[in-house]
């Protein structure tokens, strides 16, 4: 079920009215007030969830099933290594269902081509299910953390399903953690109007991001990708730039319409972008780019890795400290490519993905290295900043490039057709007014953003609406859906 489809213009209202208004007064003064209450959020996200393919609720029941007595299995082990055993094995399990589905076909493919065989006989053609890569994630993070002792196991499998099956960031995020989110569903919620009208506005704000920003970018951007090759280079340039328009609107309006909709039910979701275009380079881009993604990686994988202060073995430490340094170094960038390249793999079984990372890797490592990663960690912009905000925009809508090609050969491709004389004409337009009024609210988009809050005013909002209301109609795909 899409957040900019009718139905859920449709359950949305049923499923809030229900929750607060029909359940929540019928059993309120029940014992178990709280698990009915979780009950009827596990039932509401199974049919948002199963609106899809029905077939999904197997494998998200697996891995909630397998993840929840893993929990318990950790917490009962009496020794640490049969606490890590049980870890590691619901992650092992976990991420191979996660590999069967989304990267096995990949492998087989390039297993095929490598030693010259047919692959029809090895692939699965497996339909790829919606969000597993989010959920499946939220799922591992639980675990972990509760092997670290960072969160105690819950013997509430109801709490638990509700946690990871939550359908407003169920299919593309932000990615919770169980520290967070868990806790929210094992105390009972109460209507608050304050928070419900906010997150209405959230929601409106993200609705308007993907109806009239992003879906209208597509039309154009799709349409060059389509055919590179009869592009002018000025119109390869314009679709690569509303691309990068096109993606954070789509994502980041899907992640507020989510965080918008959770506040409706009186729950709380992390933060999963932070004015991302506005960064200073590309450390301070990324970590404002998809946080909960990012930061589940350098939790769970470049920390653990050693992270850029790793412990130095005592034989180098005996050669001086410059050598000791040269280690923590080397270490610091190798981590760094592994995280990037990972975080590219992890958006899906292409080459383009990994180059994408590997490009995002070079950019983030002469930062490290110089200690220049962490320069910019306010909020706090100047007019003099701009310039380094144009560099660092003009680097990451090269580096989605890479990522919107839908292979290498068309990657290839798009670049050599922007470097040529055709560069300095104007692009081809079909449509001039769509475009104009796309650039019109790309303005408008940036300008909140740029001031950090949407205004209270009643003009804006039924503005947003009309704006909505006009545009609206496609169904368009959240491209995070393919993740």
């Amino acid at each position: 079920m899409l957040f900019n489809s009718f139905e859920f213009l449709i359950f949305l209202p049923i499923v809030f009215l229900l929750y607060w208004f029909v359940f929540d007064y019928a059993i309120r003064k029940c014992k178990k007030q709280l698990l009915w209450q979780n009950l009827f959020v596990v039932v509401a996200s199974y049919i948002f969830y199963g609106w899809w393919d029905w077939r999904f609720l197997i494998l998200i029941a697996i891995t909630t099933i397998l993840s929840f007595l893993s929990g318990i299995g950790i917490e009962k082990a009496h020794t640490q290594r049969g606490k890590k055993t049980v870890m590691i094995a619901n992650i092992v399990v976990n991420l191979g269902i996660l590999g069967v589905y989304k990267y096995y076909d990949f492998f087989a493919e390039q297993f095929a081509q490598l030693f010259g065989i047919e692959s029809d006989f090895l692939l699965l053609h497996l339909i790829l299910p919606v969000g597993i890569s989010f959920y499946t994630f939220q799922a591992l993070s639980y675990s972990i953390d509760v092997y670290r002792k960072q969160i105690q196991p819950t013997h509430d499998i109801v709490a638990f399903t509700a946690f990871l099956s939550f359908f407003p960031q169920l299919v593309a995020g932000p990615i919770e953690r169980a520290t967070n989110l868990l806790p929210q569903f094992q105390r009972k919620r109460h209507f608050d109007y304050t928070q419900a009208v906010d997150g209405m506005r959230q929601i409106l704000w993200g609705l308007f991001k993907k109806i009239v920003v992003a879906d209208n970018c597509a039309a154009y951007v799709d349409t060059v990708f389509a055919d590179i090759s009869t592009q002018s280079g000025s119109t390869l340039l314009l679709a690569a730039v509303l691309f990068t328009f096109q993606i954070y609107g789509d994502f980041s309006g899907y992640s507020d319409i989510a965080i918008g909709t959770a506040k409706l039910f009186g729950i709380n979701l992390m933060r999963n972008f932070n004015v991302p275009y506005f960064s200073r380079d590309i450390a301070e881009f990324w970590r404002r780019w998809h946080i909960s993604l990012t930061t589940w990686f350098r939790d769970y994988v470049y920390i653990p890795l050693g992270g850029s202060r790793p412990v130095v073995p005592e034989r180098l430490k005996a050669k001086g400290e410059r050598r000791a340094a040269r280690y923590i170094k080397w270490i610091a960038v190798r981590n760094t490519f592994v995280i990037f390249l990972l975080s590219g793999f992890w958006h899906g079984a292409n080459w383009t993905f990994v180059l994408w990372g590997a490009y995002h890797a070079l950019l983030f490592v002469p930062l490290l290295v110089m200690n220049k990663n962490r320069r910019f960690m306010d909020d706090e912009r100047q007019w003099t900043d701009i310039p380094r905000m144009l560099l660092t925009f003009v680097l990451v809508v090269i580096g989605w490039i890479f990522f919107r090609a839908s292979d290498m050969a068309s990657c290839w491709d798009y670049f050599s057709g922007i470097w040529q004389l055709s560069l300095f004409t104007l692009p081809v337009v079909e449509n001039s007014l769509l475009l104009w009024a796309t650039i019109a609210a790309i303005i408008v988009m940036l300008i909140i953003e740029w001031t950090k809050q949407l205004p209270n005013r009643w003009w804006l909002y039924y503005g947003l609406l009309v704006a909505i209301w006009w545009f609206a109609g496609q169904d368009v795909d959240f491209i995070y859906f393919q993740f």
